[in-house]
Order: structure tokens, then sequence, then C-alpha cells
């Protein structure tokens, strides 16, 4: 195999940003794959050059010169700026390569832009790549091991290329980790459910804490895993036999069940900080959140004892909410969000509307199966700024109220003021005013303000929402083109349009060539 010049891209912001949260947050969003891919690259003997694209970078002025292939790592809604950079790229006759959420979600359409689309990448699948290295064109070449990987570097192999990016965090600098892929849990929305758990090495993720511990004076590491400790013993076991009490700090998702009173305190004695469990629905997914069959606002009781019972322990506690589910009608379920708010004003809500990515779970086949998917551009498909599936049990101007009615409850300066008083600490009660002031707050709320007066006003958007046109409305257009700037001049034609049926169609191919066979 020859020595190749790689480019390797970890697109972090689909484009330039100046938010306040956004500045404090996004170097520590760094993707892990990325920076294992670009590891198992240089142990090939390849030469590698690696970026994090933040949103506060000139990306035009960081993208490395004269490579001979590039891998770029992409959520959805940053699949424009990945499409952009790819055609950059071919222009200058690199070979391209797209990895991440967005390669598994939409495979059909990445590959017309992209000389190979990877889904679960093994060192093998990247071998092939590598030893491969030709344009596929028209359409590139979809490949995926057959699980996810069985191990990744760790991080003392990706060192070289976290701490430069931890060098333009200016506050918090959190060190990625990963204790285990996939998940036990099967909430029908999520892209980790149809992937089966499994733990990382162990040994290497005692070693990788040892390592922090000579790097900074209190290292905080942030696991990605989908959900951190179903094998919870083992790996506090880990972090005891490595870390000495209160020498790292810890920021986890995780799930309710799996936060019972004894492990609060355990976790409290091994420094974790933060933790992000999902409530997702007041009337579905009662095994996430150890509340059985109880719905309603028995269940918001249940939840808000629990949560009250984690802040006595933890500082920091975002719970995760999805707005539309089909479970959900009238105005209920957000008035039970709100009585949860009441009765837990120390907990940071986030906010997610429901949305359909591609081949990411099952339960999509059944909405594109029913003509629920809108085509929005992927540029959109980011759990708030476009919700693509047609909600079941609302019209869009009611669902917009709801939407708008709790955002502005939860994000008041009365609700603003309660959660400042009852969370504990600095930085906790900071990320809490700066979220809430920042994008995540006020700016969804002028953002949810504005659809929804449009839906009123502007004759492009209710059809388009009505699914009577498949015609973008122009504020949606311009919203790309400001956010794209200078890489709007290499958006491949015909970019901005996909199939969001694509994943039943295929299904449908496949299961009609089983039957010829």
């Amino acid at each position: 195999m020859r020595k190749l010049h790689i480019g390797i891209i970890d697109i972090v912001s689909r484009g330039p940003t100046r938010a306040l949260y956004a500045r404090v947050m996004n170097p520590n969003l760094a993707s892990i794959m990325p920076q294992a891919i670009a590891v198992w690259c240089r142990e090939e003997g390849h030469d590698v050059a690696f970026v994090c694209y933040t949103g506060f970078e000139d990306l035009l002025e960081e993208l490395p010169s004269k490579v001979d292939l590039v891998f770029i790592g992409a959520f959805t809604e940053a699949a424009h700026t990945a499409y952009a950079l790819s055609s950059l790229f071919r222009s200058q006759g690199a070979i391209t390569i797209l990895g991440g959420p967005h390669a598994r979600c939409y495979p059909e359409d990445a590959m017309r832009y992209f000389d190979y689309v990877l889904g679960f990448t093994d060192r093998e699948t990247l071998r092939d790549v590598l030893e491969d290295c030709s344009q596929h064109r028209p359409m590139g070449v979809h490949l995926s091991a057959r699980q996810q990987p069985r191990a990744l570097p760790g991080v003392r192999e990706r060192w070289q290329f976290i701490e430069p990016t931890l060098r333009k965090a200016p506050l918090i600098k959190m060190v990625p980790m990963l204790g285990s892929l996939g998940c036990p849990y099967t909430c029908s929305f999520c892209i980790d459910a149809a992937v089966p758990y499994q733990p990382m090495d162990f040994g290497v993720l005692r070693e990788d804490l040892k390592f922090l511990l000579g790097k900074y004076k209190r290292p905080i590491v942030g696991w990605h895993d989908p959900n951190f400790g179903v094998r919870f013993d083992d790996y506090l076991d880990i972090i005891e036999e490595a870390v000495p009490p209160g020498g790292i700090e810890f920021i986890a998702e995780s799930s309710l069940s799996l936060l019972s009173e004894p492990h609060l305190k355990r976790l409290k004695r091994n420094g974790f900080k933060a933790l992000l469990p999902g409530v997702e629905s007041w009337f579905d997914l009662g095994n996430k959140s150890k509340t059985g069959s109880l719905q309603g606002m028995d269940k918001v009781r249940q939840v808000s004892e629990h949560v009250n019972l984690i802040l006595s322990y933890i500082p920091y506690i975002q719970t995760n909410f999805v707005l539309g589910l089909d479970t959900d009608e009238g105005a209920e379920p957000f008035e039970l969000t709100k009585r949860f708010l009441d009765l837990t004003p120390g907990a940071f809500p986030g906010y997610s509307l429901l949305t359909a990515f591609g081949r990411a779970a099952v339960l999509n086949l059944d909405y594109q199966r029913a003509n629920r998917v809108l085509p929005f551009p992927f540029h959109f498909l980011n759990n708030n700024q476009a919700m693509n599936v047609r909600p079941r049990n609302y019209s869009w101007h009611d669902f917009y109220d709801h939407v708008i009615d709790l955002t502005r409850y939860s994000f008041s300066w009365e609700a603003i003021l309660r959660r400042f008083r009852a969370t504990r600490g600095l930085i906790p009660r900071g990320m809490n005013l700066v979220r809430a002031v920042s994008t995540e707050g006020f700016g969804r709320l002028r953002y949810h303000q504005d659809v929804r007066q449009r839906l009123d006003k502007d004759r492009q958007f209710l059809p388009y929402f009505e699914q009577e046109t498949t015609e973008l409305p122009q504020f949606y257009l311009d919203l790309v083109r400001k956010d794209l700037g200078l890489l709007w001049e290499w958006l491949p034609e015909g970019a901005l349009d996909h199939d969001p049926n694509a994943y039943a169609k295929s299904e449908r191919s496949r299961q009609a060539s089983g039957v010829l066979l």
C-alpha cells in the first residue's frame, strides 16, 4: 500500500457561530471516531492532518491541502457542510469518505456526494478503503462492518488529536472517553436501540484514567456511552482503582433506572458532577425511567422525586424530553412537563422535537410507509429547528402553540431564578444561566415563535408542512445559505433535496429481491 496524505475533519458545528454556549462547549463535543480513524491511519503508515471544526475557526483556512483522501465525520445537521467540503476536495483530486451518524442514517443520499460512505467501521473496513482508494462516481460505495468495533484507540493513543481541540475551549476542557457501545434499552426513536450492548476494554479504560491524571491537575471526563453505568460496579471499580478520590470529575448520560441511591452515593464519592438522564415521555418508556406502568401525573411525581434525589448527590442534571410522540395528545403532556419543572426546579430541561433520522430506527419505517416524513433539508434535522414527522394528534398550529408555551415557561426569568436557587455550585449555576439566555432557551423560543407566525402569514409554509408541496420555503433556503457562508458555492446541485422515504423503498426492494430469489 502506498503512503497516503490523509485529511480527517470532525464537524462539530455545521457552520460559523458566535453563540455563547457554543463558545464554551463546542470544543468539548468532539467525536471519538474521527480521532480513532486518525490513529489507525497513522498506524498504517500514512500522513494525517486532523481538523476539528467548532464553528469559531476559518474553516477554509483550516482545511488540509494536497491530500489524497479525506475522511469527514458529521451528524445529519452538518450534512450539507460535509457535502460542500466533499465537492471542494473532489475538485482538487481527492477521494472523499463520509462517516458518522449521517452516513449511518442516510447512506443512499450520501453516496451521491462521496466516494465511500461508512456505516459501522472497524479497522478491517478502514483498511479496505485505504487499499482501494479510488474514485467511485457518480455513486459512491457503501461499506459497513457487521458490528461495532470490538476495540477503539484509548485516550493515550488519541491524545495527539484530543489536546489541540481542547486548547480551543476557553473554560471547561472535557476529555472524551467511551466505556461501552450500543444500548440495552429499546427506545423506538434511538439509533443505538438496535445496537447490541458491549463494554470496551476495562484495562484500557483504567490506564487512560491514570494517563489523564498526569495531563491536567483535575481532569474532566465526558463519557460518550449511549447509557453509562449498565455494568455499574465494573465501571466504578475501575474508576476507584485508577483515580484518587476527587482526582477526576465526570459527566455521563445515563438512565434513571440505573441511578438508585446506593449508585448515586458511589457516583458522588467518585467525582461525578453532571448526569443527563432521559425521561422522554410521560406516557411511554417506563422501563428507562424506572416507573413501570405509571403514566401521567403519577409518573411526574415519581420521576420528580427521583430527580430531586439525584440533585442531592450530583450538582447538575439535564432531563431530556421528546415532544410530539404519537402517545401524546392535547395539552396534557406539555402541562405535565410544567408540573415537573415546578416540582423539580433544579433540573435543566432538554427538549427535542420528534425527528425521524432515516435508517436510525426501525420505527422510521412506519412513519415513512404512512407518508408522515417531511423532506426538510438535513441542515434543520437537529431535534429543534424542524420536526420532520407530521404529528399524529396535533395540527401544526396547535403543536407549535404548545411548544412555545412550554419553552416560554421553562426559560422565563422566574424559572431561571428558581433553577439558579435550586442548583449548587458556581459552574452548574453558570451553565444553566448561559444555556437559558443563549441558543437553547431564548434563542429557541424566538425561533419557534417565528415558525409559528409564518404558519399563518407565509404562504409557502403551511402547504409545505401539510405535504401539499415539496417546494422548500425561502425562509429555510436563506438560513442554509447564511450558515454555509463561502461553502454555499461548493454545495452540489440538488443537495438540499433528499428522498424522505428512501429507507422504506430500500426495504421494499430488498424484500422483493428476496421473493424473486
